[in-house]
Parts: structure tokens; C-alpha cells; sequence
């Protein structure tokens, strides 16, 4: 018999380090969430922090003015928008019971006309049909919520994450170019090269989505309340919040956000003129970020295919809870790198063309 080589080995070693490390991340999600949300911020403003060192400040004050205008503009726009959605969900969820009956007056009219042949009896069937989907999704909806959120803060409270997360951030964002220098000493020399490539794209990759598409976010946030909100929709701030956010969702988020708009505008307007002025506004707004926004601050070398974006996302929530959607970006982000790269090896080796490999 003989020895395995030592390449082999050294694989090996590898794949059962990173698997050790996923089951340890998973044996501790209940109290990861603020080191995610630390860690994400850090990375998120390491830019203007190295801005602030080229403009002559040190590395200490630049990671304390950056961390707290970060932090103070989180807490100002918590305590004035957080009572406002809190109360749009409110009545949201009260409006649900109107919303559902004035569908049988506007709605089944509408396909009673196309269908033809509805008899009262099939009507009232449909309207059960009606109702007990409309419970079942409640329900789900409401599980799903639930699991996201509270599998990720089982252990963690919210004044921990918000005692936590700003500390994690603060001394990370001010040792960030220390740390990478020590993870860039730990590679091994061999392959150090190779590494450092793929951590480039990773971070190439990381730096256009995470933080171009929350740049997007927001301004699609904006746009969506402030331009909904002169439509005289009801419920404008926290549609328009929600669709802006869900964006970085693929095509699922703005078509969820853009039906749960024109559902509210179809029972509040008796006129097609306001009904088309919110069409026009999410129409609009997808245009605008197709087209401009998208491509100038994410730009076109993301290489994450967005059925590849949505598969980490519900995968990370099924595991992970509501850190896993944190971390489902990063993620797929460095997997799919990494899926590249083993791709360019394989159609070069010996495995792909099928000729002998050179010694």
C-alpha cells in the first residue's frame, strides 16, 4: 500500500478544517448575530476609515469618528422610523379583514366576466377558498418571521446587540489592516499567491454587492416612500421601505414589494388615475435601478447569478435563522469564487481533456 501524497493530505486537511468550522458556526448561531452585524459594519466602512487616515488622521480617531456618526445615525433613524412602521404594520395587519371582503365586491365581479358561469354557490365556495389560503399564508408567513428572527436571537437580547455590535465593530474596523496582514502571514507559502488572487475577487466581489446594493437600497428606499407617499397610498413608509430593501432579492423582492403596493392601491383608489400613478411609480423606480443605479454602484463584475443570490438567502435563513440571511451574501459571494476557480483547474487538468497530466 502506498502513501497518500502529501498534496492529498494537505487537501484533506483543508476541507475537514472548513467543515470542523461550519459545524462550530452552527453549534453557535444563538449568539452570533451581533458579531455578524460587527463584523459587516467593519468591513462596510473600512473605505472611509482608510480616507480619513490619507486626510492625516490617525487610525484610532478615524475608527472612532466613523463608528459613532455610523451608530448615531442608526439610533436617530431607529427612533424616528421605527414608531411609524411600527404603526403602518398595525394597521396593515387590521386592514387585512376590510381588504379581504371588498374583494368579493371588486374583484370576482372581474373574473366572473371573463370566466362567465358563476352561480352564487360557486362564489361563496370561492370565497372560502379565499379565506382559508388567506389564513394559511397569514400563519406561514408569521412561522417563517418568527423562525428567521428569534433562532437568531434566542440567546442574544436586543440591548446585548445593541451594547455588543458597536464594540465588535469599533475594534475591528480599528485593528482591520493589522488582522489582514496576520491572516496573510498564517496562508501557507506555497500557495500564498493563489490565495491572495482569490481573496482579491472575493473582496472585488463582496465590495460591488454588498456595498453598492445597499447603497441601492437605500436610495430605492427613499424614492419608494417619498414617491408613494405623494400617490396618497396608505401604508406608503412601510411599502416604500420594504420594496427598496427587498431589491437586493432579485426580481422576487420588487415584484413581492410592487403586488403588495398595487393590491393596497386596487381596495383604497375607486379610479384607474391613482391606481396608474403607483403602477408608474414602481415601474419607474425599477427602471431607475436597472438601469442607472444598479450598474454604477454595484457595476457589472459581481459575477453572482441571482438565482444563485436567492438560493443562499433561504438556504442561510433554513440554517442560520436571521444571521444566515446576514451571512448568505458574504457566503455565496466566496463560494462562488471559489466554484470558479475549481472550474478553471478542472478544464486544465488532465480530468476535463482527458490527456495524461505533464510531470
Amino acid at each position: 500500500m502506498t502513501n497518500r501524497p502529501p498534496e492529498n493530505k494537505r487537501l484533506w486537511f483543508w476541507l475537514a478544517v472548513a467543515v470542523a468550522f461550519i459545524f462550530f458556526l452552527f453549534a453557535i448561531r444563538s449568539i452570533l448575530l451581533p458579531f455578524v452585524l460587527g463584523t459587516l459594519t467593519a468591513y462596510f466602512l473600512d473605505p472611509a476609515a482608510d480616507r480619513l487616515e490619507k486626510m492625516g488622521l490617525s487610525r484610532a480617531r478615524s475608527t472612532l469618528v466613523i463608528t459613532a456618526c455610523f451608530f448615531i445615525s442608526i439610533i436617530l433613524l431607529s427612533i424616528l422610523i421605527l414608531p411609524i412602521l411600527a404603526s403602518q404594520i398595525a394597521g396593515l395587519i387590521s386592514a387585512l379583514p376590510a381588504y379581504l371582503n371588498d374583494s368579493e365586491h371588486k374583484l370576482l365581479p372581474v373574473v366572473d366576466q371573463w370566466v362567465g358561469g358563476f352561480t352564487q354557490t360557486d362564489l361563496d365556495n370561492l370565497k372560502a377558498s379565499v379565506s382559508e389560503y388567506y389564513g394559511v399564508m397569514v400563519k406561514f408567513a408569521g412561522e417563517f418571521i418568527a423562525g428567521v428572527f428569534f433562532s437568531g436571537m434566542a440567546v442574544v437580547n436586543v440591548l446585548s446587540l445593541f451594547l455588543i455590535t458597536p464594540v465588535v465593530a469599533f475594534y475591528l474596523l480599528e485593528d482591520w489592516d493589522r488582522i489582514m496582514a496576520h491572516i496573510d502571514n498564517w496562508l501557507p507559502r506555497a500557495h500564498a499567491k493563489t490565495i491572495r488572487r482569490q481573496m482579491s475577487l472575493i473582496d472585488q466581489t463582496l465590495a460591488g454587492f454588498l456595498r453598492g446594493q445597499l447603497n441601492v437600497c437605500l436610495m430605492m428606499a427613499v424614492y419608494y416612500t417619498l414617491l408613494l407617499s405623494i400617490t396618497g397610498l396608505h401604508f406608503s413608509i412601510l411599502i416604500g421601505i420594504v420594496t427598496g430593501f427587498l431589491i437586493i432579492i432579485p426580481y422576487a423582492g420588487w415584484t413581492m414589494g410592487a403586488c403588495t403596493a398595487l393590491a393596497v392601491a386596487i381596495f383604497q383608489f375607486n379610479d384607474w388615475g391613482h391606481i396608474g400613478m403607483v403602477a408608474g411609480t414602481l415601474i419607474a423606480g425599477m427602471v431607475i435601478e436597472g438601469t442607472f443605479l444598479t450598474p454604477k454602484l454595484v457595476g457589472s463584475k459581481v459575477g453572482l447569478h441571482p438565482v444563485w443570490i436567492i438560493f443562499g438567502m433561504l438556504s442561510g435563513a433554513a440554517l442560520f435563522g436571521f444571521v444566515g440571511i446576514l451571512l448568505a451574501v458574504p457566503a455565496t459571494a466566496v463560494i462562488g469564487v471559489l466554484i470558479r476557480f475549481a472550474l478553471e483547474r478542472y478544464l486544465a487538468s488532465s480530468y476535463y481533456s482527458g490527456k495524461p497530466a505533464h510531470k
